[in-house]
C-alpha cells in the first residue's frame, strides 16, 4: 500500500545498518502486532510499516487514548489526572528556569486537550498551541477556550518568534522528524530553549517489560528514543543537549499499563516495584529514566 512507510535506513541519522529487535502489539485500537527496528549507528528504535501522516490517525480513535479524549475512566486515567496537576507545576518551573524568564512567547506542540497551555497562559506566558486531532481541539476549546492550530501551521511561523518551545511526548509521533527540527532552528528566539519530553528504551522499566512496555505504543509512536540518539538527532540541526530531567511519575505509570499488557490484569504492587526500582536506577544515571525531558539550545554557530 502506498500509504505504508516501509523504511529501508534510519529515519534519523540516514544509516543502513538496521536490524528487528522486537515486535510489539497494539494493545489500544488495532490489536496489530508491529515491527520494531534499531539503528546501529545512531541507536535509534523506530517501528516498521507504519501508516504515513495523512492514514494514521485511525489508530487513534479509542475513548482510552488520554491524550485526546481526556478520560477519566478507569484507576490508571484518574492516577493521571491527579498527576498531571503536579506535573504542570514542574513543567512550568523547568521552563521558565532554563529560560530564566517568568513570561514569554511559547508554542507548545502537540497540545492535546490544552491543560498545560492553559496552566502557562494563566502564568502570564503567550501561547501557540498546535494539535493535529480535532478531537482533542474540541475538548481544548470546550474546556479552556483555546483555540489550537493544525500543526501544519509550524512552517507558516516567522523567525525568531519564541523563547520555549515545548513537546511533552509528541515527537514520538511526528512523521517529519527533519522539517520539525529544520522549523526549529528558525522560530526559536536567539537565547530560546526547546523542551522535548519522550520516552526511554533504555530505561529498567523497558528492559524489564520488553515488547509488553507500555511507552512502545506501536504504531502511535513511531520512533523510540535513547538518550544518545536525541543527543545525535539534535546536532544534526544545531541543536546541544545542556540539561536533561527525569519525569519521576513516568516510570509508575508506564509499569502499571505494562502490566495490563503482559498479564492481561493489573499488578499495582508489582508496577510500583518495578517503577521503583527504575528510579533508583536514574539516581545512578540520569539517562535511566523512564521518560527523560531534554533541554536544547541553539549552538552558537547557528544563532
Amino acid at each position: 500500500m502506498d500509504s505504508i512507510i516501509h523504511y529501508q535506513a534510519c529515519p534519523c541519522c540516514g544509516s543502513t545498518n538496521i536490524s528487528t529487535v522486537l515486535s510489539a502489539k497494539d494493545y489500544t485500537v488495532s490489536n496489530e502486532t508491529f515491527t520494531i527496528l534499531e539503528c546501529a549507528n545512531c541507536t535509534l528504535r523506530f517501528t516498521q510499516d507504519v501508516e504515513d501522516e495523512q492514514h494514521i490517525g485511525k489508530y487513534y480513535q479509542s475513548e482510552n487514548y488520554i491524550s485526546h479524549s481526556d478520560t477519566k475512566k478507569g484507576i490508571i486515567n484518574q492516577l493521571y489526572h491527579y498527576v498531571r496537576g503536579i506535573t504542570l507545576k514542574n513543567k512550568f518551573k523547568i521552563v521558565c528556569s532554563n529560560t530564566k524568564k517568568t513570561s514569554g512567547a511559547l508554542l507548545d506542540i502537540g497540545a492535546g486537550t490544552g491543560a498545560f497551555a492553559n496552566f502557562m497562559q494563566h502564568a502570564k506566558w503567550t501561547v501557540t498551541g498546535l494539535e493535529p486531532d480535532d478531537t482533542a481541539r474540541s475538548v481544548a476549546y470546550n474546556k479552556f477556550k483555546l483555540e489550537l492550530q493544525p500543526p501544519s501551521t509550524l512552517f507558516n511561523i516567522p523567525e525568531n518568534q519564541f523563547d520555549a518551545i515545548t513537546m511533552w511526548h509528541v515527537l514520538e509521533h511526528v512523521h517529519n522528524l527533519n522539517g520539525y527540527f529544520e522549523a526549529f532552528s528558525k522560530i526559536l528566539k536567539k537565547n530560546g530553549k526547546l523542551f522535548i519530553a519522550v520516552p526511554n528504551y533504555t530505561s529498567h522499566d523497558a528492559a524489564n517489560y520488553q515488547e509488553h512496555w507500555a511507552a512502545y505504543d506501536v504504531p502511535r509512536h513511531l520512533y523510540h528514543f535513547s538518550p544518545k540518539s536525541i543527543d545525535l538527532l539534535a546536532k544534526k540541526f544545531g541543536f546541544s543537549v545542556t540539561a536533561i530531567q527525569p519525569m519521576w511519575y513516568d516510570s509508575f505509570y508506564i509499569s502499571m499499563i505494562s502490566e495490563q499488557y503482559k498479564n492481561g490484569k493489573g499488578n499495582l504492587l508489582k508496577a510500583c516495584i518495578v517503577g521503583f526500582i527504575s528510579n533508583l536506577k536514574t539516581m545512578i544515571d540520569s539517562k535511566k529514566c523512564s521518560s527523560i525531558i531534554y533541554v536544547m539550545s541553539l549552538e552558537e554557530s547557528k544563532k
